[in-house]
């Protein structure tokens, strides 16, 4: 019996062991293509938002009573939905 267990925490222990390894990584040579960004163009006219110094929207306007802090539009309110 005491070679039984012998035997079976060495192979435990070598499948432990073996079961951590990690396959190598594969390098692979991928080429990402850059698109060019158009540059916004500027709205002639008044901005759709009147901001803080912060950049958030101020709260004290019309247009902007229904905006989250980030400026996009909150969808508790049916206008946004």
């Amino acid at each position: 019996m005491k070679k039984f267990l012998t035997a079976m925490s060495i192979v435990l222990g070598l499948g432990f062991a073996t079961a951590q390894q990690v396959a190598p990584a594969t390098k692979t040579t991928t080429t990402k293509t850059v698109k060019p960004v158009k540059a916004a163009e500027p709205t002639a006219g008044k901005p759709a938002q009147k901001l803080k110094k912060d950049g958030t929207p101020d709260k004290r306007y019309k247009e902007n009573q229904k905006l989250k802090k980030d400026g996009t539009p909150d969808k508790r309110y049916k206008v946004n939905k």
